[in-house]
């Protein structure tokens, strides 16, 4: 077996590390599905993660990070992404015409989700923003009677 293949394993804690977050936080996510390491574990024995593991925990962090998604919509997403990687693989396996038109149509269903909860995000986002404004306009308003009466 060459080094390329051989793949580091890595144990929990390294991983949390690297993603800046708790065991435990990778354990929930387990359970959720969200990241492998428990399928095939003997109790008793150490999780083990590879460097892919730990590249596909910090993506799911970033984006309830950036997007600050429930966990349920995570996973939606995270699903969405899995099944377009399969859909990836089947298109790499030369298929027909039509069931490149298949891939496509379904490829397609799975964006068309991740797009809708970026965009419902991105509108409570807005939404916030907006209330954000008017308190600012308020308080400038505020500030503006003030320092007139204390002028004046």
């Amino acid at each position: 077996m060459s080094s390329a293949q051989v793949e580091p394993r890595l144990r929990i804690g390294e991983v949390a590390a690297r993603a800046g977050v708790t065991t435990r936080t990778i354990r929930y996510y387990e359970e959720l599905g969200l990241l492998g390491g428990s399928a095939g574990r003997s109790k008793g024995v150490h999780r083990l993660y590879s460097d892919a593991d730990v590249v596909r925990l910090q993506g799911l962090i970033r984006l309830r990070e950036l997007l600050g998604l429930s966990l349920d919509e995570l996973l939606s997403l995270a699903e969405a992404e899995e099944a377009r990687a399969g859909l990836r693989d089947q298109w790499a396996d030369d298929p027909s015409d039509e069931q490149r038109l298949r891939i496509v149509t379904e490829a397609t269903r799975h964006v068309e989700r991740q797009l809708e909860l970026v965009r419902a995000r991105q509108q409570r986002l807005a939404e916030f923003a907006d209330e954000l404004i008017e308190k600012l306009g308020s308080l400038h308003d505020q500030r503006a009677v003030l320092e007139r009466r204390w002028r004046g």
